[in-house]
């Protein structure tokens, strides 16, 4: 039995880092991540020309027909280079799309969804934090009226994958009457959020039952596997900056309680590899298991994340909390993983009880 990633797997992790070490160096991340702008649509582009906009969108939809576990790879490889852009919402509305639309919703919007002329985005979260779809209040009755917060890239978006009453999902377009997108002020300037507000807006309800339940799981996966390739790269810049800053007239790797807080890092993210794969490979090949390892994943990953983060700016010493740091960017990033979907406690409280 093979644990390991097939060669196809590894071959898409590559491209997808090689791309990002030519167009998200540090000085093009920094740029991006101090920019005024919401969105890069030409980094956005160099992504959709790599087909990460159709990873799983059918194959008869212009997709590449990939499994969540594929998709989590290439989240984990943004991650580790903290890469800006819709991925996450367009990803996930398009699963949505995939897994609950008509055939009709399906012909019109997958095919756009897979070549990147629209781009999409879900909107998911209302009041005080309620992520889940059994908690979701907005009535979809006639048009949409209300508030959805914590919309990821939604200045990139032109369809949104609404959640509604019941553990519905609706798409709305965002240039129809009655849409209106405000940018909400969030940490992490690598995935910009968005208000949106609805006031009688025309929407379309996706038919097909169980869709809201697997974008949440595949939405968990997606930042467990995010927050694992972010964790990973703290470790990497903590090690990196111990073997060049000097103090004292050596490097500050040779002092033994530099070397016990690096080892404890690694040990903190290494072995929780194999969470994140199990639980996206859960979601295609083993449905009883799929929302139970989501919310472990999850939960797990994202605190290990902001630990690490949190002790690559004890690593780094008098300028790891400045703004002039990177690993700021990382930490919000952290922050960014934690929060989204919902906190880890309430997802070790939700796995509990599928026990």
């Amino acid at each position: 039995m093979d644990f390991g990633l097939s060669e196809e797997q590894g071959l898409l992790q590559d491209t997808v880092g090689q791309f990002l070490a030519n167009e998200n160096d540090p000085n093009q991340l920094r740029a991006r991540f101090d920019a005024e702008e919401a969105h890069d649509p030409t980094f956005w582009k160099g992504q959709i020309e790599l087909g990460l906009a159709g990873l799983l969108i059918p194959e008869p939809f212009g997709g590449a027909g990939l499994e969540l576990l594929d998709a989590a790879l290439v989240a984990e490889t943004l991650g580790r280079a903290a890469a800006p852009g819709p991925f996450l919402g367009h990803t996930l509305a398009a699963l949505a799309l995939a897994r609950g639309g008509s055939d009709a919703q399906k012909k019109t919007w997958l095919p756009k969804l897979a070549t990147g002329d629209v781009t999409a985005t879900v909107a998911l979260a209302e009041g005080e934090g309620r992520w889940m779809p059994e908690q979701w209040e907005l009535q979809a009755s006639g048009s949409l009226t209300g508030q959805k917060h914590h919309l990821p890239s939604g200045a990139a978006a032109d369809l949104i994958v609404v959640g509604t009453a019941g553990g519905g999902l609706a798409i709305v377009e965002s240039a129809a009457a009655g849409v209106r997108l405000e940018p909400y002020p969030g940490a992490d300037r690598t995935r910009r959020l968005d208000t949106l507000h609805l006031e009688g807006a025309a929407f379309e309800a996706l038919p097909e039952a169980g869709a809201a339940e697997a974008l949440r799981d595949a939405g968990l996966v997606l930042l467990a596997a995010d927050a694992f390739g972010g964790a990973s790269r703290c470790v990497e810049m903590s090690v990196e900056y111990a073997k060049t800053r000097e103090q004292f007239g050596v490097t500050i790797g040779h002092f033994q309680a530099l070397k016990h807080q690096l080892a404890n890092m690694a040990l903190e993210v290494e072995p929780s590899r194999g969470l994140f794969w199990y639980a996206a490979h859960a979601f295609d090949h083993a449905p009883e298991d799929t929302a139970r390892m989501a919310a472990v994943a999850k939960a797990h990953l994202t605190d290990r994340f902001m630990a690490v983060a949190r002790d690559a700016v004890e690593a780094h010493g008098g300028i790891g909390y400045t703004w002039e740091c990177d690993v700021q960017i990382w930490f919000k990033r952290a922050m960014f993983d934690r929060t989204w979907l919902g906190t880890p406690g309430f997802h070790r409280e939700r796995a509990a009880s599928h026990w």
